[in-house]
């Protein structure tokens, strides 16, 4: 096999992986969208609950030696699963 023979065979191979790879981002990026849009059409549009919120700074506010909201959080749950 002579120098020019070797290196049309290599780049007939690198075209092929090109198109190869191109088509795999394609449907990986395809793939992405779909779920996007999936998610976000599923996305439950429900009321946050107030410890969320008020963690956040925006509900009833927590008590202050309550390091990281354990407490009101640990009643929050009893309440939600009565």
């Amino acid at each position: 096999m002579t120098t020019v023979e070797l290196r049309t065979s290599i780049m007939a191979e690198l075209d092929q992986m090109s198109v190869e790879m191109l088509e795999s981002v394609s449907h990986y990026v395809r793939r992405l969208r779909h779920h996007a849009r999936t998610v976000n059409k599923s996305a439950d549009k429900g009321e946050v609950p107030d410890i969320v919120l008020s963690l956040l700074g925006a509900g009833t506010p927590v008590a202050d030696d309550d390091l990281n909201a354990r407490k009101a959080y640990n009643e929050y749950l009893e309440e939600k699963y009565k």
